[in-house]
């Protein structure tokens, strides 16, 4: 990982579970460069670097995109989608976040090269738990030579 702190990408339109999935990450510090965006249009700006995202200071790469599927405007596979077929972005890990158990759900993700697929648990306790594992894996404990300047 780079020297600089994790950014992390979450894409979520449900305020509540953002708030608890921030909190989560940052109890654990593993993180503390946490971009959210509420759908799918906004989370493609600010990939792409569009629109209000179109300054590098607003739209640090992220080393981490959490995406949820259920979003408005664009749903959660037509980000991936997107994100997968950009030669900048391809290589950036994403892990779909979602309550969506549906295997159709799950084949069309690994079909767009999604990296991981974790199912929200209802407990707290275990969301919270699930959330600081997955920001220890994906931050800390997993190499990847990416850095902005130098894209794979």
């Amino acid at each position: 990982m780079r020297g600089k702190p994790a950014v992390i990408l979450l894409v979520e339109d449900d305020e509540a579970h953002a708030m608890l999935t921030m909190r989560a990450l940052e109890d654990a510090k593993v993180a503390n460069d946490i971009h959210w965006v509420k759908d799918g249009e906004e989370a493609l700006d600010y990939l792409f670097r569009r629109g209000k995202y179109a300054e590098k200071e607003k739209s640090p790469r992220p080393d981490l995109i959490l995406l949820d599927l259920r979003l408005p405007k664009l749903d959660g596979h037509e980000v991936l989608q997107e994100i997968k077929k950009s030669d900048d972005l391809k290589h950036i890990p994403v892990v779909v976040l979602t309550t969506s158990e549906s295997e159709g759900d799950m084949v069309r993700a690994y079909s767009n090269y999604v990296n991981s697929y974790l199912v929200k648990p209802i407990d707290f306790g275990e969301f919270t738990e699930m959330i600081q594992e997955l920001g220890f894996y994906w931050l800390i404990w997993n190499r990847h030579p990416w850095r902005e300047d130098c894209p794979i």
